[in-house]
């Protein structure tokens, strides 16, 4: 199997990456990673694009608000990311009116098909990234997650959020067996569902490795059947300094081979 380069979500970076753009990024190149995912982007896209060249790293993909996938503005989207070298635009968040029926879900998905048909020409692909309340809803015995990508086309990358899917009660391993080849990017996010007894947010304070996540089974199925072309690590708890806490996931993958 091909080795799946690892990417961080600057969002865990986020204060760092305010204060000190260019330096946090040198940090975040300097651990090994080999891309970065924005999540809003603290200087022109020239200056990001010359920044990611110097140190040798991509941007893997983009964190990208959905009012940025539609109209007008998607043109002024489609070039901030050419001149980033980016191809994949993912919506971490559509909210209403699309959460709350089955309905909802089904337009959300026709309204990423038109997205996705609109990017194609550029190069570019869209994709939507999951938080916990795909997985907590059922209509008509589906969760929404499944609602909205049995009606996308394979195009609609589907972003895995794997701490946030078990938040919900999503298990990573069915949902890649489910839709093989659509996981091009997976956020490889730490999650414990012991640790989370302590309170609604402390199952994401164990690292990556001192986890419940099922790390193995999930890389040999993004490997195989998943059409994995991105991990993205995510850690967004405070329970460490961020640079420290990325630092210390990566290491622990590298460990786990990867």
């Amino acid at each position: 199997m091909a080795r799946v380069p690892i990417g961080l979500e600057l969002y865990s970076v986020r204060e760092d990456l305010a204060r000190d753009p260019k330096g946090t990024l040198k940090r975040v190149a300097e651990m090994g990673y080999d891309g970065v995912e924005f999540a809003g982007f603290p200087l022109p896209a020239d200056e990001l694009r010359g920044i990611l060249d110097e140190l040798g790293i991509v941007c893997c993909s983009s964190h990208t608000p959905l009012d940025h996938l539609l109209g007008a503005k998607l043109e002024e989207t489609v070039a901030f990311n050419r001149t980033l070298g980016n191809k994949m635009l993912i919506c971490p968040w559509i909210g209403e009116p699309y959460y709350g029926s089955r309905a909802g879900w089904l337009q959300a998905a026709e309204l990423f098909n038109g997205i996705a048909d609109r990017l194609a020409p550029h190069g570019m692909v869209t994709g939507y990234h999951n938080h916990d309340a795909e997985f907590k809803a059922e209509y008509d015995g589906e969760t929404p997650w499944d609602i909205f990508f049995s009606h996308t086309k394979k195009e609609v990358v589907m972003q895995l959020d794997t701490g946030n899917a078990l938040h919900g009660g999503g298990l990573s391993a069915p949902i890649l067996r489910k839709f093989p080849g659509r996981a091009r990017s997976v956020h490889l996010k730490p999650y414990s569902v012991t640790a989370a007894k302590a309170g609604p947010n402390a199952g994401f304070a164990p690292l990556i490795g001192e986890d419940e996540i099922p790390w193995a089974e999930i890389f040999e199925l993004c490997e195989t059947i998943g059409g994995t072309e991105w991990y993205v690590v995510e850690y967004e708890c405070d329970a460490y300094p961020a640079l420290d806490a990325v630092e210390r996931c990566l290491k622990a993958l590298r460990a786990m081979g990867k």
